[in-house]
């Protein structure tokens, strides 16, 4: 049940039903999960039996009848509570929640399949009338308990699921509420608008720049009438002729009335840029505020699967939601349904004990799982956390150790918070036995990576014996991106300020070296130390010596100082998504304006952080020099193999990089196009054969190309007939080697040939 139903105009009178039994299923899941703690509750009967007589009204106009029969059983059972008929115990709510399942699957049929609820479906609603029918006036007359069947709880969480962004009440989502009335908008609109909105902000704070550029004006103005009163006495003294006089007296007064008109303007642009700037924050937030939700709409759902699921596993828990009014952008809420769904698994399966072990260590029988949500600084922080066994961190380390992602020696180093991300490592699980809930390593990755699809971040905190904690920062919308400016190598980005854990200026004597590996000390830890235009890719700006500008950033489990030309704004960015045609542009995800129109880069912090790994890793980090640049590591030739054999381009990479060139590879023809028109290199080694596009195709593309017609292309190919060779020139190749000849002075030698040494 995927429809939309923000325009209710153009409905038929089954698709009004669905409406309403979405609006209707997940009130009275909650109201069952919370009856079963008191099951007396007047408010809560009178709010099911409510729902459950609308449910049956709905289904009796579009002629449903077994929805009309299985919501009129429920009706009947809540009445009878209400007049003390009858208690509702766990066994008497399990049945009233697979009742829930049958009206979700009922209303989830597509129009064809509702006859089967008139004939081979009347059973089973037969059998769930029957069971409500029975007097439950107390736990050892109630029903065993029979776990919700897979399918029906698929069908019903899949049901709730997409009901999640739905309110409570029954106005049908995309309304806004305005006073008396309630108008109808799409999310399209409203997404519009808070573009707009967005683009309003920023452009107010054009302002505050040219205020201050006019008051460096003023500031001229005074100096010139300081000029101005210098040749004044100048002319007194040396040309005592009245006519000059009177000529500076009157230059004098028009400069006084310019300097007074000036500063009344300035008071003038100073007031309107403060108004400017509060009417567009009040847009903005306006707009924002049409598609914020609050976190109950997509947290409804969880109470309800935490009762089955703990039950399913012999588990007693109890969810508690601190902050379920919070404001969520409905584009983030989307997305944090199935992480937090993921989390409350975990917890259940993971972290919670079984009742008796819970008794044997002192804790309540009951597991507590707590979802929180607030804002702070201008963001979404939520927590998800439970009273469990929380991690054994030796065993994460033998896990590490077994898998082979560390030797022992290694992973005996690890530090906790760098154990503890190896959990959101793919295919990366503490069990060993496949369950219907884990074991198929699809484990917090999953949910790392769709925090960072809404351009969040993720922690886990943990102490063995007491507790989990899983820490998500989110932004409280995706349209606009607060950031930090920064320079490098004389061009401007932008770095998102959740990803940022410290800015500072690091006294050059303070940064040491260790094994050709640059760090310093901040707050007792060793931070790595990286220059940030090695990492993009572009020439190393010159460091301000003294003092280097440093942004801390942390992701992928670890935090390295990046060092930067200097620090510009702090500023929010209205976000531009590229071009889906440029691909995944590496270190980069998104783009925006500056203030005075030019584009802005806006850097992919986990992208950035990988390929800091990787240079790490392979040894090709360059050191960070202060008032200098290293010459030799600056303008290092850069070499792209292409070839489909890991050997031979394995092969080569060792060559030349032995010989002090820097290599990229690609596995064909295509993977090479594609990196060579987003890479600058300075030569194209490529084999002939290979899948998708060969080398003669490829030389020939790079020589039509306008941009890389100049860049020498070399063929090295076991093809070693004359008329090879001759095909190979004859698309543009500059170079061709045979594999059969390969020896390692030769193509040094070549490569040397076609652009030099490695370093100019």
């Amino acid at each position: 049940m995927n429809k939309d139903y923000s325009d209710l105009s153009g409905l038929s009178m089954l698709d009004l039903f669905r409406a309403e039994v979405e609006g209707q299923l997940p009130i009275l899941n909650n109201s069952l999960v919370e009856l079963e703690k008191d099951p007396r509750s007047p408010q809560l009967l009178e709010s099911l039996m409510r729902s459950a007589h609308s449910l049956k009204g709905a289904a009796r106009i579009v002629n449903i009848g077994a929805a009309v029969d299985t919501a009129h059983a429920m009706e009947d059972c809540f009445v009878a509570a209400q007049k003390g008929g009858m208690v509702f115990n766990a066994g008497a709510i399990d049945i009233m929640l697979r009742g829930v399942d049958l009206l979700a699957r009922i209303a989830g049929a597509a129009e064809a399949e509702l006859a089967f609820w008139d004939g081979a479906g009347r059973e089973e609603i037969g059998r769930f009338v029957a069971e409500c029918g029975k007097p439950i006036t107390d736990a050892s007359a109630a029903p065993s308990a029979r776990p919700p069947d897979a399918a029906e709880s698929q069908l019903a969480e899949n049901l709730n699921l997409s009901a999640a962004t739905r309110p409570e009440k029954t106005q049908a989502p995309g309304t806004v509420e305005t006073g008396d009335s309630v108008l109808r908008v799409t999310a399209e609109n409203l997404t519009r608008l808070l573009g707009f909105a967005g683009e309003s902000l920023v452009a107010s704070r054009w302002l505050p720049p040219f205020v201050r550029s006019l008051a460096r004006l003023k500031q001229t103005h005074i100096e010139t009438e300081r000029l101005l009163e210098r040749a004044s006495n100048l002319a007194a003294e040396f040309a005592p002729d009245n006519r000059l006089k009177e000529v500076i007296a009157q230059v004098r007064a028009k400069v006084a009335h310019t300097r007074e008109f000036l500063a009344a303007r300035l008071v003038d642009l100073d007031q309107f840029d403060r108004m400017t700037a509060n009417l567009s924050h009040r847009i903005y937030g306006e707009a924002l505020s049409c598609r914020m939700r609050p976190l109950a709409d997509c947290a409804k759902i969880f109470p309800r699967m935490v009762r089955d699921l703990s039950r399913a596993l012999g588990k007693e828990a109890r969810l508690e939601i601190v902050g379920e009014t919070t404001e969520v952008d409905r584009d983030i809420l989307e997305k944090l349904e199935a992480p937090l769904n993921h989390l409350l698994r975990n917890a259940l399966d993971h972290g919670i004990e079984p009742p008796e072990e819970r008794r044997l260590l002192g804790k309540n029988p009951c597991g507590a799982i707590r979802i929180e949500a607030e804002h702070r600084a201008g963001m979404l922080i939520i927590s998800v956390y439970d009273d469990g066994r929380g991690i054994d961190l030796e065993m994460v380390r033998n896990r590490i150790i077994a898998r082979g992602l560390a030797n022992g020696e290694t992973a005996g180093k690890l530090r906790e918070s760098e154990l503890l991300e190896f959990l959101f490592l793919p295919g990366f699980s503490m069990r060993d036995r496949v369950t219907e809930l884990s074991g198929r390593g699809v484990g917090l990755d999953v949910v790392q990576n769709l925090i960072r699809e809404a351009r969040g971040s993720s922690r886990i905190f943990s102490r063995a014996g007491c507790y989990t904690k899983v820490h998500l920062t989110l932004p409280l919308s995706l349209s606009v991106l607060r950031s930090l400016i920064v320079e490098i190598a004389g061009e401007a980005y932008a770095i998102p300020l959740a990803r940022i854990r410290r800015v500072l200026k690091m006294p050059v004597n303070k940064v040491e070296s260790t094994e050709g590996r640059q760090h310093f000390l901040f707050n007792n830890e060793h931070i790595g130390l990286v220059v940030a235009a090695q990492v993009l890719e572009i020439e190393d700006a010159v460091i301000p010596s003294g003092e280097i500008p440093v942004v801390l950033l942390e992701g992928n489990g670890r935090c390295y100082g990046v060092a930067v030309d200097r620090f510009c704004a702090e500023r929010e960015l209205v976000v531009h998504p590229l071009d889906p045609r440029l691909g995944k542009v590496p270190n980069i995800s998104a783009a925006s304006l500056q203030l005075d129109g030019s584009p802005l880069l806006i850097i992919d912090v986990d992208d950035f952080m990988q390929t800091i790994e990787n240079l790490v890793t392979t040894g090709r980090m360059r050191s960070v020099r202060a008032g200098e640049t290293d010459e030799k590591s600056r303008i290092a030739k850069k070499v792209l193999v292409v070839d489909d054999s890991l050997t031979v381009r394995e092969l080569q990479r060792k060559l030349l990089e032995s010989n002090g060139y820097a290599v990229d590879a690609a596995v064909d023809g295509m993977d090479g196009w594609n990196a060579v028109r987003l890479g600058q290199y300075n030569l194209i080694v490529t084999d002939i054969d290979m899948p998708r596009m060969d080398g003669i195709e490829l030389t020939t593309m790079v020589k039509k190309d306008i941009r890389l017609h100049n860049l020498p292309v070399m063929v090295v190919s076991y093809k070693d007939r004359e008329e090879d060779r001759l095909r190979g020139l004859a698309a543009g190749a500059d170079y061709y080697l045979t594999k059969a000849s390969f020896h390692d002075e030769t193509y040094i030698s070549s490569v040397k040939d076609l652009i030099g040494e490695p370093y100019s």
